[in-house]
């Protein structure tokens, strides 16, 4: 039954009243949650604009636009955002690609499968420098390592990780970590197919990668969307891993834009310049984070 005019008025302004009367019960939370953010990063702002060095506390005073100037004329900055980039980008695809293999795979009915999806989901719960410090010393060590036995048992050569493929063995790390949250969204998304839409293609001569490419995967799209989102947002600020594994080294082969942060803060004692340093991530974050609302937003409401 279509409501008049009239009545559509009515509950509107019910409607707006009650969320006028809410409001007071609101503020408090959102104060402090306008507190939460605005004070760190004014906090932030002003820092990277000062010559603070914790070495020297003394030599303060305005730097103006110096510290971002030192940091944009630094090769540094540019060889950790193309680390960063590829870090994220590695991962990114690494989940995607082995969470959908691992949801289809559990989707299937077979002996054990309850134990199988708690294993499978069990490492997204393991602490990232507990987690890469069981991979730096127990499976990539080149000496004592699972992966180096491997080697030596079929008469090749151990790869040294950490020495040779730093940025490399850090995305494993990071990947073996996140590969259980993509597949956990994937899988509560396969498991709202409609399993009528499948017999159906299956009645129609559907069959195994036909059957995944036109059915399985276009129900997936969505679900892959929104984990690339949240993984995105937490895979730009990775720095556990990298700290206990290489350190940002060898060299500058490792280093991402939260460990330079870290290491211009708290390895070269600059203050100002790490500050400016997090303004530029908070920019690119945000840029990157508009972006991929807007891809998303517009995915969705296909």
């Amino acid at each position: 039954m279509l409501m008049s005019p009239q009545k559509i008025a009515v509950s509107a302004a019910i409607q707006e009243e009650r969320l006028i009367n809410t409001k007071p019960l609101m503020a408090p939370s959102v104060m402090l949650l306008l507190i939460w953010m605005i004070v760190p990063l004014a906090m932030t702002l002003w820092f990277s604009v000062q010559r603070y060095n914790l070495l020297d506390p003394t030599s303060g005073g305005f730097a103006w636009f110096d510290n971002y100037e030192f940091l944009l004329t630094d090769p540094v900055l540019l060889n950790a955002i193309k680390n960063t980039v590829a870090l994220v980008v590695g991962v990114l695809a690494a989940t995607v690609v082995l969470g959908v293999a691992c949801a289809v795979a559990l989707d299937a009915p077979f002996p054990g499968r309850g134990v199988a999806r708690l294993l499978c989901i069990a490492p997204f719960f393991i602490m990232p420098t507990v987690s890469a410090l069981v991979w730096k010393n127990l499976l990539m060590h080149p000496v004592n390592g699972l992966f180096a036995w491997l080697f030596k048992s079929v008469g090749l050569q151990p790869i040294d990780w950490f020495a040779n493929y730093p940025l490399t063995a850090i995305g494993i790390i990071v990947a073996w970590q996140w590969i259980p949250f993509a597949t956990l969204i994937l899988l509560t998304s396969l498991q709202s197919l409609d399993r009528e839409q499948v017999e159906a293609a299956r009645m129609d001569g559907a069959r195994g990668w036909t059957l995944f490419w036109n059915i399985t995967l276009p129900h997936l799209y969505r679900a892959m969307t929104i984990v690339v989102m949240i993984e995105t947002i937490f895979l730009l600020s990775v720095f556990a891993e990298i700290l206990v594994t290489t350190s940002g080294g060898p060299g500058e082969a490792s280093t991402t834009l939260p460990f330079l942060i870290y290491k211009t803060a708290l390895l070269d004692y600059d203050v100002g310049g790490a500050s400016a340093g997090g303004v530029i991530a908070i920019i690119l974050a945000n840029i990157v984070a508009f972006f991929l609302v807007r891809t998303i937003a517009h995915n969705l409401e296909r």
